[in-house]
């Protein structure tokens, strides 16, 4: 079992940044591929950014160039580096854990955390 924990959320301005952490307890953290994904109201949850455990990353077409995702095995921490944030960038995000390889489907995880609300005012 691996339990996720998500912080960093907050109200920002458009254009401005935001850092999500995600720290994981339980299991090795390294041999788990790490994802990030949102959920805005009234939509499904869609994917972000995702990291193997290799370090080897890939991002949603509408935040490539914005966003960076990261992970510190030392720490079991992943992040979610948020630039030039926009207002449709607001939604729930929520760290994900997959024993295999990375993927852009919420069904490739194993394991997910509780959230937390990122808000980007106009």
């Amino acid at each position: 079992q691996v339990q996720l924990v998500e912080s960093g959320g907050g109200l920002v301005q458009a254009g401005g940044s935001l850092r999500l952490s995600c720290v994981a307890s339980g299991r090795t953290f390294s041999s788990y591929a790490m994802g990030w994904f949102r959920q805005a109201p009234g939509k499904e949850r869609e994917f972000v950014a995702a990291i193997s455990r290799t370090g080897g990353t890939v991002y949603a077409d509408s935040v490539k160039g914005r966003f960076t995702i990261s992970r510190d095995n030392a720490k079991n921490t992943v992040y979610l580096q948020m630039n030039s944030l926009k207002p449709e960038d607001t939604a729930v995000y929520y760290c994900a854990a997959n024993e295999g390889s990375i993927g852009r489907r919420v069904s490739t995880y194993d394991y997910w955390g509780q959230g937390t609300q990122v808000t980007v005012s106009s």
